[in-house]
């Protein structure tokens, strides 16, 4: 199934649909919008409560007999309070469960700090399982709830894994391996419960296989990629594979994997971005020498270290990115324009335009030549696309029906 944006009003006009028609689809529309907003509301609620409620009481006693209760009086009003009272059960439940599990793993980290993770993740697994075999029974009463606390139990199972992993020092394959785990995790919870936020955050821990990731200092967020090369490489294969798994799977499947394949074109971008403006030694940064770390040896030697493995590497330089990166997002907004694949397609058309003004200031500023041989190019490209869509059109339009005999 393809969910399309369609112009109602001139739908209407046209006499392909009835003014009746298109109110129907208007309403289920804005239905489902406010379906979206009510519910973030409603998390960003339980969340805060949950929080300050564990920071308030701070008191081990007090979080249990509070969560308990809490917990308690939820469940009774979602099975006994009717559908109107529904929303406060939920939010009742889920604020007494959270105060649990959060409480639980507060006092972990504070009272027994060197060994909280293999606990957190165990507990973590063990109420992720039957909340994920309580899921597939669950009447419309207790849906949201369940599916809160599966996404509690995996929560509390990925952190446990985390802070073990971060206190023991891993680091190399086994991180990498980790975060595999994760991004696979979320991506089953997100398609589990049918919440493609979830689904989205996988791409996340994904990325940072590579060490592909950002980081914050004052007044400035910053995306960085060491191996933009492998990444790309890396987001190309999550995209393939998105996009087979969307075009066998039913509507709700297809609908989580075009949210991940958006997010890995997204991030495959900006590694495209940063190699175009800094090239890529590829592996330099995963079996070459890395970054060099004061005390391990001189900077003499790291930088003949470094420059023997360049000599032995692909080097690609940012002119090459440059080039590549501007033919792969003409060739999406093509192929994402013909297939109707309307997310890839923003998404191409908004790095295309990043993509011009970064080398605009970056690489070309002062080379107005480049800009006659881009826009000459562009034109017939144009045309090509246009005539190419009115072949497509023709070919996929339905034969005209035969005419009765007079």
């Amino acid at each position: 199934m393809m969910h399309a944006v369609a112009d109602t009003e001139r739908l209407v006009t046209d006499g392909i649909i009835t003014p009746a028609q298109a109110g129907e689809i208007e309403a289920r529309a804005r239905e489902a919008m406010i379906g979206l907003a009510v519910n973030a509301v409603l998390v960003f609620g339980i969340l805060a409560a949950t929080g300050g409620l564990i920071l308030w009481l701070a008191s081990p006693l007090a979080v249990a007999i509070g969560g308990s209760l809490t917990l308690i009086c939820g469940l009774l009003v979602l099975f006994r309070g009717g559908a109107m009272l529904r929303m406060f059960g939920n939010a009742a439940t889920l604020i007494g469960a959270g105060m649990l599990l959060g409480g639980g793993a507060v006092e972990l980290l504070d009272k027994y700090p060197e060994m909280a993770g293999g606990p957190m993740a165990l507990a973590g697994a063990a109420i992720a399982v039957p909340a994920t075999l309580a899921l597939r029974r669950a009447g419309e009463v207790a849906r949201f709830a369940t599916a809160a606390i599966l996404l509690m139990g995996l929560a509390l199972h990925l952190g446990g894994l985390a802070y073990l992993m971060g206190r023991n020092e891993v680091s190399g394959l086994p991180i990498s391996l980790y975060y595999l785990y994760t991004a696979a995790v979320l991506a089953w919870g997100g398609w589990r419960i049918d919440l493609r936020l979830v689904t989205a955050l996988a791409i996340v821990p994904f990325a940072q296989m590579l060490d592909t990731s950002t980081f914050y200092f004052h007044a400035a967020y910053v995306f960085y990629s060491p191996e933009p090369t492998l990444s790309i490489l890396q987001m190309g294969l999550l995209i393939s594979g998105c996009l087979a798994l969307a075009a066998r799977s039913n509507d709700r499947g297809a609908r989580h994997a075009r949210v991940l394949m958006v997010l890995a074109f997204v991030v495959a971008n900006l590694c495209a971005l940063v190699g175009s403006l800094w090239g890529d030694v590829v592996g330099e940064h995963i079996w070459g020498p890395g970054r060099y770390r004061f005390g391990e040896m001189s900077y003499e030697e790291f930088i003949a270290l470094r420059e023997g493995f360049r000599a032995s590497t692909l080097v690609i330089s940012h002119h090459v990115f440059t080039v590549l990166w501007a033919l792969a997002l003409i060739a999406m907004m093509v192929w994402a324009g013909i297939r109707n694949q309307r997310g890839l397609f923003n998404a191409a058309l908004t790095f295309a335009a990043i993509h011009a003004y970064t080398q605009l200031f970056e690489s070309f500023w002062d080379e107005p030549l480049a800009y006659v041989i881009a826009g000459l190019t562009a034109i017939p490209l144009a045309w090509g696309t246009w005539r190419l869509n009115l072949w497509l059109r023709s070919r996929a339009a339905p034969p005209p029906s035969p005419r009765a005999a007079p």
